[in-house]
């Protein structure tokens, strides 16, 4: 969301004793103390009077304000720094309760949070501003934009519910996991926003309390019943990559070399996904591939390692610091394709829909290259990688892991896997899927 925000006007509340919210969250950039790092809901009456939550720093931080004061508070002891998987937070507040720990509650994927560094309790029947502007994804004074990606929002005007009225542990897995229609009263100012619809700000509780966006907010594949590949921000090659856009958007420097790979690996099956260069400086220019090390302290540019693969700009193939022929040269606007057939090791690279060098990974023929066993890597799968020649050079690499979006722009075609998964500009090979984790269960 990073300069985004949803946003509407309330009405009276149901109740300013009792209310829920329910989220989930997968972040992006971390740090940034002071509510910097992301203010994620905000009722606000005014600079002295609001109910807000979101992060500070790395911890998650509930804070009920009247009059200046905090009069109820929680500050999570721990961080929550993994910008891999997606977060179900609920907080909660009903102040007619006799036990001052049970007025105001934080649950994390289902579980009661106990440890905090800042406990406020609320005094008993203690009344909070919930009405006012309610904004999702920044301040409510319009400063402290989230960073990262939100889905099925939920707001409960008139009662403390519990974390299993919107979310459920998995009995096979025992992962806890979304429900998607949750059944509880919502009350006057009550909404669920699930974000996935043809608006991120749709109300589906039943009330029409649709909310207004501005920035330019965008409908992610990528949610918390589906989660999707990101680029990975800790892995990160001498700090040169600046990450945007869910951490789909790469923008390096020229102090430095610069390597990026992705979140999640790819030990077997078929994986496709899409890159567009947005801009290359420096003659070497940029390197898509894969990896089987980490960039941190390893290893060099993709494809200059023995367990790394790279289609540069320049048109030429890269293994092992080892470069030949390959295919076209690509620059600014073009979209590369990779398709990993990490089950018999293969690799193909595309060029605005052309498979190069007569490559066709849909009949499983003429790759790139027969890559190492997967196994047989230093972290034991591959992931999605790309990086810069040497550190006169930089670029900004827009990657589309089935999202839709090449940065905020949407594709121009909606092709899909046969799992019906993703959106792609160009046709997926057959046989091969988008990199999530419905996908990973099924074919992985």
């Amino acid at each position: 969301m990073a300069s985004t925000k949803l946003s509407r006007t309330s009405g009276t509340p149901t109740s300013s004793k009792k209310f829920t919210i329910s989220y989930w969250v997968k972040r992006s950039n971390l740090g940034s103390a002071g509510g910097a790092a992301g203010h994620i809901f905000d009722t606000y009456v005014d600079g002295t009077n609001r109910s807000q939550i979101g992060f500070d720093d790395d911890f998650i931080d509930f804070r009920l304000q009247v009059s200046g004061s905090n009069t109820g508070r929680l500050l999570t002891n721990r961080k929550f720094r993994d910008i891999s998987a997606w977060y179900h937070i609920v907080a909660s507040v009903d102040t007619t309760l006799g036990t001052a720990d049970d007025r105001i509650k934080l649950y994390i994927n289902g579980v009661q949070e106990t440890s905090f560094s800042s406990r406020i309790n609320p005094s008993v029947n203690a009344d909070f501003p919930m009405g006012g502007t309610h904004t999702i994804g920044a301040y409510g004074g319009g400063t402290n934009y989230f960073d990262g990606t939100l889905s099925y929002f939920a707001f409960v005007d008139g009662s403390q519910e519990l974390p299993t009225v919107f979310g459920e542990t998995n009995a096979a897995t025992g992962i806890w996991k979304i429900k998607t229609s949750p059944s509880v009263t919502y009350g006057t100012n009550g909404f669920f926003l699930k974000m996935d619809t043809t608006s991120p700000g749709s109300d589906t509780s039943g009330n029409n309390n649709t909310f207004t966006a501005s920035g330019t907010p965008t409908l992610a594949q990528d949610n918390a019943s589906n989660n999707l590949v990101t680029m990975n921000p800790l892995d990160n090659y001498y700090a040169a990559g600046t990450f945007s856009n869910g951490n789909t958007t790469v923008t390096t420097s020229n102090s430095n070399y610069a390597r990026n790979s992705s979140t999640i690996g790819m030990a077997t099956g078929k994986w496709y996904s899409e890159y567009k260069v947005g801009s290359i400086t420096g003659s070497g220019g940029i390197y898509i591939g894969i990896t089987g090390d980490v960039a941190t302290g390893t290893g060099g540019n993709t494809g200059n390692s023995p367990f790394s693969y790279a289609y540069a700009s320049n048109g030429t193939k890269h293994f092992n610091g080892s470069s030949s022929s390959f295919g076209d040269s690509y620059t600014t606007g073009d979209i590369i394709g990779v398709a990993l057939d990490a089950t018999n090791s293969k690799i193909w690279w595309s060029k605005n829909g052309v498979w190069q060098a007569s490559g066709d990974p849909s009949n499983g023929t003429s790759p790139a290259f027969t890559v190492i066993v997967p196994s047989l890597t230093t972290i034991g799968a591959y992931f999605w990688s790309f990086s810069d020649n040497d550190n006169s050079e930089y670029f900004t690499c827009d990657c589309n892991f089935g999202n839709g979006f090449f940065g905020t722009t949407a594709v121009t075609s909606s092709n899909a896997d046969a799992a019906g998964h993703g959106l792609f500009e160009y046709a997926v090979p057959t046989g091969y899927y988008t990199l999530n984790t419905k996908n990973l269960n099924t074919y992985g």
